[in-house]
């Protein structure tokens, strides 16, 4: 397998239109035709991430943070940041990062925040507009419908819910006349025609609409076929921001904050919130969701996530919302294993590493 072999199999799992706009995820360094036979998954490129990877002479490193975020002005070795960069390009090491696309994919950090602290029941906390739907119309001969269906459905299109190949078809009668210059699949040029055809439609999922398209273009008889594209308010389920669940039990948040420190092995919380107030409603959001905290739903008894701020925390404490802060790093650590499994699976030729970096934050008693 090459980089760009792996960086499609990490797309699948973590599309890159499901990111937020302003992020800067993807491919940072390396070339797309080189061979990886070792990878190691990380959740930030460090020195000791390099170095790490040097050890088990990996080709490829895969990140969930941006190597690069701000444009580089300089490759200078006396800057750190720009010493980094440099060392991966000399060491000829690929770096890829799946960013916010993994914080809202089915399965992605939160879910595996949210399965390493025994939730069930789980469901997106905030939904995203990156998991809008848009409805496809087309109108087809009826007898190239069925490749139709199935070209459109493989790329993407027709999934509600546990069913795929959703479509609806309805008969009718459209016109057209062909220009001189046109390569009618049916009818005559400088004619008006009438051709009995098929309404057909179909959901798409807004971020695989290219590929759907594609596919319809493709197998459509049609030189130019006609297509509606109506925006729609449905969004995918399984698609957003967080998590939210239940434990199997209630417990005391002491109780809970001790569950989070051992399953995530963070040495410590902070813990905003009655200690023997009784907890079982949970959202968790990993990385920094402290600004997200005044849009978590009043039913929720605690949200486990990082970076909560001062003014943050005051703010969860008024509405008497409990909140565990377990550090960025430690909330998203979880999903290293995941993200490695899943490269396995896919490219089992490639060996796969992981690497969980030293905590940022020492404890000190002192």
């Amino acid at each position: 397998m090459n980089v760009r072999d792996l960086c499609l199999i990490i797309d699948e799992l973590a599309p890159p239109a499901l990111a937020y706009p302003w992020d800067k995820a993807g491919l940072h360094t390396g070339d797309p035709d080189a061979d990886v036979t070792r990878v190691l998954v990380a959740l930030t490129v460090e020195p000791e991430t390099v170095a790490a990877a040097r050890r088990r002479k990996a080709q490829m490193i895969v990140v969930h943070h941006p190597l690069i975020w701000d444009p580089l002005i300089s490759l200078r070795r006396d800057d750190p940041h720009a010493a980094l960069c440099l060392a991966l390009v000399e060491a000829g090491i690929a770096c890829y990062s799946a960013h916010t696309s993994l914080d809202v994919a089915p399965g992605g950090v939160s879910h595996c925040l949210g399965e390493t602290l025994g939730l069930k029941d789980m469901r997106p906390l905030f939904h995203v507009a990156q998991a809008t739907q848009v409805k496809l119309v087309t109108f087809v001969p009826p007898q190239h419908v069925d490749a139709l269906r199935a070209a459109v459905c493989e790329a993407g299109a027709g999934t509600i819910g546990g069913y795929t190949h959703c479509t609806f078809s309805t008969a009718g009668m459209g016109t057209f006349r062909p220009g001189e210059a046109s390569r009618p699949f049916s009818g005559r040029k400088g004619r008006l025609n009438e051709e009995p055809e098929l309404r057909f439609e179909t959901v798409v999922p807004a971020w695989r609409l290219p590929h759907v398209l594609e596919a319809l273009f493709k197998v459509h008889p049609y030189e130019e076929p006609a297509y509606d594209l109506v925006p729609l308010d449905n969004v995918v389920p399984g698609i957003g921001l967080g998590m939210r669940g239940t434990l199997p039990s209630g417990m005391p948040l002491k109780t809970f904050a001790a569950r989070v420190v051992a399953r995530l092995d963070c040495g410590h919380v902070r813990v905003i919130g009655d200690a023997k107030r009784k907890v079982k409603r949970v959202a968790v959001i990993g990385g920094s969701g402290g600004g997200e905290l005044h849009r978590v739903p009043r039913e929720v008894d605690v949200v486990v996530t990082g970076d909560v701020r001062y003014h943050e925390g005051l703010a969860a404490r008024r509405r008497g919302l409990a909140v565990i802060d377990a550090g960025h790093e430690a909330t998203e650590r979880p999903v290293i294993p995941m993200l490695a499994q899943h490269l396995r699976t896919r490219a089992p030729g490639v060996r796969v590493y992981e690497y969980v970096e030293p905590p940022l934050f020492e404890v000190s008693t002192k």
